[in-house]
């Protein structure tokens, strides 16, 4: 079920209000535009309208993989849905789009109680002024950006489907799907750990980042930037 409404605050903090009530895994809540929006580490998000900003419940069951696994899950959803608007898109860890280095789209995974609350944000039409990063939308790549609500749809497909291969295929699979999407092996990085090469994800999907020094550190949060 998708819902759409005109403004809110947050899509992220409205569904986990209802989850709280008892909301059920695949209800989806996009917004035209957001008051309050908000990214990884509490970072305000940009919400002018014609972008997607939109967010979904994913309730933990006995037996799922590691729930800080869905944030690869939503990567690789996003990448489907998002690819076939512009080429050259990849996925930064653990799931920024990215071209050319410019972020594309970003998500952001809550835990309330026994749900997961994931939320997108996609820059279709337009994209965030004086940043740090470089940043991007499709308008600028292509000339042209989908309706929201038409790739919100796109969207939640390509989720319900990676949702029950994450929990009926495991971490093999959705590993090599994130891997075959995300910047090459070799390529450089910066973390909160250091600097230094992509080497790969764990087992668990944690980021492998090999040293100048030879040895590798396994990171299992925090910002990562390419170089």
């Amino acid at each position: 079920m998708i819902r759409s409404v005109a403004e809110t605050g947050s899509t992220n903090e409205d569904v986990a209000a209802l989850a709280r009530g008892g909301a059920e895994e695949g209800l989806w809540l996009r917004a035209d535009r957001q008051t309050g929006g908000k990214g990884r580490q509490g970072r305000q998000w940009e919400s002018p309208s014609g972008n997607l900003y939109a967010s979904t419940i994913v309730r933990l069951r006995s037996g799922d993989p590691p729930a800080p696994s869905l944030a690869l899950v939503a990567a690789v959803a996003l990448h489907e849905a998002v690819s076939h608007h512009a080429d050259g898109i990849t996925i930064k860890w653990p799931n920024d789009l990215v071209v050319d280095g410019a972020k594309l789209a970003g998500i952001l995974l809550e835990r309330e109680g026994d749900a997961v609350i994931a939320g997108f944000g996609v820059n279709l039409a337009a994209c965030p002024e004086k940043v740090e990063r470089p940043v991007t939308s499709l308008r600028q790549l292509t000339n042209a950006a989908p309706e929201p609500a038409a790739l919100l749809q796109t969207l939640a497909d390509a989720f319900g489907q990676r949702v029950r291969r994450w929990r009926s295929q495991g971490m093999d699979e959705l590993r090599q799907a994130w891997l075959d999407r995300a910047h090459p092996l070799g390529t450089p990085l910066v973390t909160s750990e250091g600097a230094g090469a992509f080497a790969g994800l764990e087992s668990d999907g944690a980021l492998r980042l090999r040293l100048a020094d030879g040895t590798s550190r396994v990171i299992h949060a925090g910002d990562v930037f390419l170089i």
